[in-house]
């Protein structure tokens, strides 16, 4: 039964031994929730390509914030030479690196942060699509330039939002398994988003659980209720299961 292979391979890999090769090792080397949280969106923002690269790329640009990114995120000034990060990760260059500082400091001095932006928009109406949708306008909202729109995914457009349901899923899931925060208690891990990528994507279409060929936000819907009949209260930890077949195994 896939549901029992399923539950097999979620015990076999969410555990702590997951982080050692995993983006997720990055927001772990902080204590305080703001730093947490601040490190987890800006690792998840760089989270594509080799895994290796993500995880030096993402540690280096901590590195540039100090040993606390919340304090970083909420002095930094676009005029003061000290707060210039020259930081680039493929496609994400110091420009938009410096415009998510600028964006991240108006959330935080003005809207209080990104744990308001996502829920409140999630309360909005319930959905993970919304609370996306709310973060993705409020940080719009700080002036971004155009070219940096493109590393905001937008769901309402149909995008998978593979970075940001990830990010989601480090906030809200528990701490149980030494992976995820669950910081956000808002949102409950029964409204959480499958992070759909090429790997769990493959082994998601390889089980009979998705049948759509685009990794897209209707793939996302589809697979995700697929994952709730097996656990209506917390389908999104088998990621840890899809990822893992299609990332270690090839599935």
């Amino acid at each position: 039964m896939v549901r029992e292979f399923l539950e097999e391979k979620y015990r076999q890999y969410a555990s702590p031994t997951f982080l050692e090769t995993d983006p997720v090792q990055v927001p772990h080397q902080y204590e305080a929730p703001n730093d947490i949280e601040i490190a987890a969106l800006l690792t998840a923002t760089l989270s594509w390509g080799q895994r290796t690269q993500i995880i030096r790329f993402a540690r280096n640009l901590m590195n540039a914030l100090g040993h606390s990114p919340f304090d970083f995120i909420c002095s930094y000034s676009q005029r003061s030479e000290k707060h210039t990060v020259r930081f680039q990760y493929r496609t994400f260059t110091p420009t938009d690196c410096n415009a998510f500082f600028h964006a991240l400091r108006q959330l935080y001095l003005r809207d209080n942060g990104l744990r308001l932006s996502f829920t409140e928009g999630y309360q909005s109406n319930q959905t993970i699509k919304s609370a996306i949708a709310n973060f993705r306008r409020k940080m719009l909202e700080t002036n971004l330039p155009k070219r940096t729109h493109k590393h905001l995914s937008d769901p309402i457009n149909g995008s998978a939002a593979k970075r940001l349901n990830m990010f989601l899923r480090w906030m809200v899931r528990p701490a149980t398994e030494g992976v995820d925060f669950g910081l956000w208690t808002e949102i409950p891990t029964s409204h959480l988003m499958l992070p759909v990528d090429l790997h769990s994507g493959r082994a998601a279409r390889n089980l009979g659980l998705l049948k759509r060929n685009s990794n897209d936000w209707k793939a996302v819907e589809e697979v995700t209720a697929q994952l709730a009949k097996f656990d209506p209260h917390d389908p999104v930890k088998y990621d840890y299961a899809l990822f893992g077949l299609g990332i270690f195994e090839k599935y």
